[in-house]
């Protein structure tokens, strides 16, 4: 079982099972415990979905989250891909779910997920991460925690450092 990352730096098993979408013609097969599916499979099949406290969904890069616009916190967990290292549009995602909709529950990081990304994605929301199988987690509490300050407003806060220190 894969190990999940809490946004405290706590190293847990990830009990949570990511399934693929299903080829085209294909049913969706879900696994025993809890599940992740692809957003647009839940939307669709939500009357069988509402409610279930095993059933969460996963974005990718290029899904809009407006299509869970009054519905976020009837999800336990959304994950949002990374497809690369590179596609930053999973931060605006996740700043969108926890500002823009509300999103109360665990919004977690899967797919290309690096140390030096973790800070950047606690700001924008993120409170789990699912490293990337070839990196260390037991590095990750310091990654986390790597800058004292940030200058910036975001999710963690909503005052920038210069009202900070005027106050």
């Amino acid at each position: 079982m894969p190990d999940i990352i809490s946004k405290d730096g706590s190293i847990n098993a990830d009990n949570w099972t990511v399934v693929a979408r299903p080829a085209p013609g294909d049913s969706l097969d879900l696994p025993e415990g809890p599940v992740l599916i692809p957003m647009d499979l839940w939307i669709a099949g939500q009357e069988h979905f509402s409610g279930r406290t095993d059933v969460g969904v996963w974005l990718e890069s290029h899904d809009e989250p407006e299509a869970l616009d009054g519905l976020v916190n009837e999800l336990p967990v959304i994950a949002v891909n990374f497809p690369k290292f590179s596609d930053g549009r999973g931060y605006s995602i996740g700043r969108l779910l926890r500002e823009r909709f509300g999103y109360q529950n665990e919004l977690r990081a899967i797919g290309d997920v690096l140390l030096d990304q973790l800070q950047f994605m606690k700001r924008c929301g993120f409170d789990a991460y699912a490293l990337r199988e070839d990196k260390d987690a037991s590095k990750a509490a310091a990654c986390l925690n790597f800058f004292s300050n940030s200058y910036q407003a975001a999710t963690d806060t909503d005052v920038p450092l210069f009202r900070r220190r005027a106050s």
